[in-house]
């Protein structure tokens, strides 16, 4: 749950730029089976869709404002992705742009964390250079105010 609760955070800050999902796949320490000693629901293995379904409400409680799908009974999107037990991935334009190792051990939100960073700074220096006067707010004015252009425009930085 301490991943989970990372993750989230990295959600709530990267909002603005990135759409987050967390997708639903077989339990991977369900109550009757591999159980995990520190879990703190006890999640028998999925033997229906509806299972399935309740066991990601569950999950939709620890991750709010994040989308959350869940996959087929054949697992087909763990399978497409190598989720199992966990993984992270950033898709952009339907192409894979990031992808994390296996959890447990190959599981790292700061490695999420860093790619995130440095596409909001390529995004904030695109930005810049499509719109030098970016922060800046242009107010018609018609003073002679020494930061004024030559068309009356007030330049104010904001």
């Amino acid at each position: 749950m301490a991943r989970l609760k990372a993750f989230q955070g990295v959600v709530q800050q990267n909002a603005d730029i990135a759409d987050s999902v967390v997708l639903y796949i077989e339990e991977a320490h369900p109550s009757d089976g591999w159980m995990s000693t520190d879990a703190p629901y006890q999640i028998p293995k999925h033997r229906c869709l509806e299972d399935r379904l309740k066991a990601a409400q569950l999950m939709h409680l620890e991750v709010p404002g994040c989308l959350v799908v869940v996959d087929s009974m054949e697992n087909s999107s763990n399978a497409a992705y190598g989720a199992y037990f966990d993984r992270l991935y950033i898709l952009q334009e339907g192409k894979i742009v990031y992808q994390g190792g296996r959890g447990p051990e190959g599981y790292r939100i700061s490695e999420l964390r860093d790619w995130l960073d440095q596409y909001r700074e390529r995004l904030d220096n695109s930005e810049l250079k499509e719109n030098p006067f970016r922060g800046f707010r242009f107010d018609r004015t018609g003073s002679d105010a020494s930061d004024a252009d030559d068309s009356g425009n007030q330049i104010t930085l904001t």
